[in-house]
């Protein structure tokens, strides 16, 4: 993983309107526009193994869903063959996404789950 290095800005020249009759140089601080973090969405896929009912129970409990909510996302994920659970920033869809396959994998299923940037 490559990360940007910080940009650095050279300083600016001091203006004359910037100087107190002091001496002291003023200047304003100017407010810093931050980008909101990437979200990356958990999509779980399907497999010909795994049981409806374990699906559901695991919608449930990771990712807070309602029996309703779960029962639909699973039905999804079983048609479609892949349905998004939840949307999290990338650190948080990484552990949902750890949690899931470590449930699986105690309760002897395949189950398969991924995370993925959201295209905006």
């Amino acid at each position: 993983m490559s990360t940007k290095p910080p940009k650095i800005v050279p300083p600016r020249p001091v203006q004359a309107d910037e100087i107190a009759p002091d001496g002291t140089v003023v200047l304003e601080r100017r407010t810093q526009k931050t980008r909101p973090p990437k979200l990356y969405q958990v999509v779980m896929l399907n497999d010909d193994y795994t049981p409806m009912e374990f699906v559901v129970i695991v919608i449930q409990e990771y990712f807070g869903k309602d029996l309703e909510t779960a029962t639909q996302i699973m039905l999804k994920i079983h048609l479609d063959g892949r349905g998004v659970c939840g949307v999290y920033t990338r650190d948080v869809a990484a552990t949902k996404v750890s949690q899931v396959l470590e449930a699986a994998n105690k309760a002897g299923h395949p189950l398969q789950c991924i995370s993925e940037p959201v295209e905006s």
